[in-house]
């Protein structure tokens, strides 16, 4: 009787998914966002986004062999995704600097001091982001124009993103002048969907960042419940403020397709660990989003509020989790 056999209770469920893998599917699912970066900020997207996921791996090696004296989980891919996902969110030209700083704090406080993959509460890549851009808000904040290779990482030619043009002209110019005045330079929904605009590297192209969440959901590595929750929420709340004054409010087709929106709703609030259990607090969460978003992005002072939005409720998930079971097996459900 050497051996032991271990039996569990059921339901006894297999399946093929692991952590690796659905680490190196979030990867490919990128892709088609990656190569979008490319086409339109040429070296300088290669070279932040080097920087960061490098930068990520050392640091999530280091950390975990050398201070917390632990097997290094570098091949999981996790480490890969979150410097995939903190250079999504930077100018690129950011100072390698700064890139590099930015990824020690997602890796080394965002993650590993919480105890690593499966026990962060907030989303790695968004603390490094919210951290550079509360910090060296200027260098966060200096946006450089689309010109394929002609891009540089040092000294781009910089302008202002729609929702930055928008936040600082609510209420004072009509909407159908900023969107048609040439001193403003509002990009068209053409530019927006296809990624002909300034902004953060990886959500300047509503296409790419849609087939990649097009690839998640064949792949069933997220449900449609937080994208689709946070997108209708929007969507939703931005129409109420468009038809109620739409002299001075964007179209909520304009919010869907401008800043982080679906980044943030296809890649990061749909982390495992920092979103909610039951599909029930997937769409609360989701809409809980969806509203601080349109909160921010309106009425605060920055013109962006996904970010933000994730980690609020990052730290709402945990109290979902306890209010919001899934039945357990082999639970009478009470029909009322």
């Amino acid at each position: 009787m050497n051996e032991l056999l271990k039996v569990s209770p059921s339901p006894h469920v297999y399946s093929r998914e692991s952590s690796p893998r659905l680490m190196y599917g979030v990867v490919i699912a990128l892709m088609p966002a990656q190569l979008a970066m490319i086409w339109f900020f040429g070296w300088a997207a290669i070279i932040v986004t080097a920087i960061s996921v490098t930068s990520t791996v050392i640091f999530e090696y280091l950390i975990q062999k050398f201070l917390f004296k632990q097997t290094p989980s570098i091949k999981d891919g996790s480490a890969i995704v979150t410097g995939l996902l903190l250079a999504f969110c930077l100018p690129v030209n950011l100072p390698a600097g700064l890139i590099i700083l930015g990824a020690l704090v997602a890796i080394g406080i965002g993650k590993l001091t919480f105890g690593g993959l499966g026990n962060n509460p907030f989303n790695p890549a968004l603390v490094g982001r919210v951290f550079l851009f509360l910090s060296f808000p200027v260098q966060m904040t200096t946006w450089p124009v689309p010109n394929g290779f002609k891009t540089s990482f040092t000294d781009a030619t910089t302008g202002a993103t729609p929702l930055s043009i928008l936040n600082e002209n609510y209420d004072k110019i009509p909407i159908d002048q900023l969107m048609t005045d040439q001193t403003f330079n509002m990009p068209g929904y053409r530019d927006i969907f296809w990624g002909n605009m300034g902004g953060s590297a990886g959500e300047i192209a509503a296409f790419a960042l849609i087939a990649g969440l097009a690839y998640l959901l064949i792949r069933k590595i997220i449900s449609w419940h937080i994208p689709a929750s946070i997108l209708v929420t929007v969507l939703l709340f931005t129409g109420i403020l468009w038809l109620a004054n739409p002299g001075n409010n964007a179209d909520p087709l304009y919010h869907l397709m401008t800043g982080g929106l679906l980044l943030g709703a296809i890649f990061m609030a749909t982390d495992y660990v920092t979103s909610p259990m039951s599909a029930k607090g997937m769409v609360i969460y989701g809409i809980g989003i969806g509203v601080l978003t349109v909160l921010i992005r309106r009425f605060g002072a920055y013109p962006e509020g996904i970010q933000f939005a994730i980690l609020i409720m990052n730290a709402v998930t945990p109290l979902i989790n306890i209010y919001i079971k899934p039945s357990r097996f082999g639970e009478e459900v009470k029909h009322v």
